[in-house]
């Protein structure tokens, strides 16, 4: 999983954020199966996902206005 950076994720669209948010829960649940080896790992993909989650939101509120 590579970051994801802010910049990156503003170029996003609505549809391609609600598909990463997809694919990162899915690598979450697989790295908490492994969570004693990958806490780094799992820290980072939360991050992202509460990330993503923001500018989702930052952009439904701007689409609203």
């Amino acid at each position: 999983m590579a970051i994801i950076r802010k910049k990156d994720i503003s170029k996003m669209s609505n549809d391609e954020i609600k598909a990463k948010l997809a694919e990162l829960r899915f690598e979450l649940v697989k790295a908490g199966v492994t969570a004693n080896k990958q806490n780094a790992k799992t820290k980072e993909i939360k991050r992202t996902i509460s990330r993503l989650m923001t500018f989702s939101k930052f952009k439904d509120l701007l689409k609203s206005k």
